[in-house]
């Protein structure tokens, strides 16, 4: 019986000691958790703003070389693809066998005429020696007459010879004239023989690049048909290449640009936009003019970036910007909550915008925004390098 009651008594100080034990060990409440996202942090740069183009490379301008005289067989060609060659540099040479004898002849009848001048003019000197006896003789004649001592048959023999000589002394003149306008005409003829010997010789009228040779040695040179020689003047490419017309608007000559023709990059600049827009392909021509370089190949395809505008900007990665609409907002966070923003963005490029409004270089910014979270969310920032 004592038993019992003892072990009741202990069961009753247990329960009644029981209250006092949930008072002093509460319960452990569970802690909010808080996510962590991957935060850049907004900084100046420099953002260059590009239009790719892509075509082909071209001459900025090429000449049609033909021979300036048809008809004679070429003798020995003197350039070949690839040289460079100087203004006036002989390029091909063709026969001039037919014009040296018609070159030797035209010597030849031009002593034939300076003889003949001498001739005529030996005739001159002969007539005015012959009028010079007769003129003072005619004048005696007809002094005499009045004083009696000749007669008029006298005087009529003097005038006739008198006249004969004046009209030698014309003669003798005139053949003087035909004589000198002979070796004019040879001489004219002379020159244009000389002219064609020259043209015998097919030469570059500028300076540049052989990119095409066409004249073999025997051919018969014609004025039609394919240019003999096709030069590149001055060695001066151009990349002519297509844009879409939306982007078009933003470019002008003397942009900068790069070219890159397989794995060489070119420097270069926009010399020319196109006024017209194909109709069908939307699409507009650029001329990008390249400097010097032995990539650069006739036809060959090559890609350019043209240089439309530089800034130095607060910039975000493109990918800190989610939109409502065409409304960009990015999300900021400070003191551990999200605070979203509307921002006003300007020109993309490799990889980041432009913040023009909203966003103040420093600020951290989640760098992959995201409908999951939202304005006023706690959440614990680790920077990009931490994150990696």
């Amino acid at each position: 019986m004592k038993r019992f009651v003892l072990i009741a008594a202990s069961s009753l100080a247990l329960i009644a000691a029981a209250p006092a034990l949930a008072v002093e060990t509460p319960p452990v409440a569970a802690q909010p958790n808080v996510p962590a996202v991957t935060v850049a942090r907004a900084q100046m740069r420099t953002l260059v703003e590009t239009v790719a183009v892509s075509g082909t490379i071209v001459p900025r301008d090429e000449i049609l070389i033909g021979p300036e005289i048809e008809g004679f067989r070429i003798l020995e060609i003197l350039a070949d693809e690839g040289d460079r060659v100087e203004a006036g540099q002989v390029l091909a040479r063709l026969s001039r066998d037919t014009l040296d004898a018609q070159l030797a002849q035209s010597d030849a009848a031009l002593v034939r005429a300076d003889a003949q001048i001498a001739q005529a003019q030996s005739q001159i000197r002969q007539a005015q020696a012959n009028l010079g006896q007769t003129t003072p003789d005619l004048e005696r004649a007809q002094s005499l007459i009045r004083t009696g001592a000749s007669t008029q048959a006298l005087v009529d023999q003097k005038l006739a010879a008198d006249n004969t000589a004046r009209a030698a002394l014309d003669v003798a003149r005139q053949s003087l004239n035909v004589s000198q306008a002979d070796k004019q005409a040879i001489s004219a003829q002379r020159r244009e023989l000389q002219v064609r010997i020259s043209r015998t010789e097919v030469r570059a009228p500028v300076a540049g690049v052989v990119s095409r040779k066409n004249a073999r040695v025997g051919a018969i040179a014609a004025g039609i048909g394919e240019a003999m020689f096709k030069l590149v003047a001055n060695g001066a490419y151009e990349l002519e290449g297509e844009a879409f017309e939306t982007r078009l608007v933003r470019l002008a000559p003397g942009q900068d640009a790069k070219v890159t023709v397989g794995d060489v990059v070119i420097p270069g600049k926009v010399r020319l936009v196109s006024p017209e827009v194909d109709r069908v392909t939307r699409l507009g021509r650029v001329r990008i003019q390249l400097e010097p370089s032995s990539a650069a190949r006739v036809g060959g395809f090559a890609r350019g970036e043209i240089v439309t505008r530089r800034v130095e900007a607060v910039a975000l990665p493109t990918g800190a910007l989610l939109y409502d609409g065409a409304q960009p907002l990015a999300q900021a966070v400070k003191d551990g909550r999200i605070e979203t923003r509307k921002v006003k963005v300007g020109i993309a490029a490799d990889g980041f915008t432009q913040i023009v409004s909203g966003v103040a270089a420093g600020e951290d910014i989640v760098a992959r925004a995201g409908p999951f979270l939202r304005d006023g969310d706690s959440v614990r920032p680790v920077a990009i390098a931490e994150a990696k």
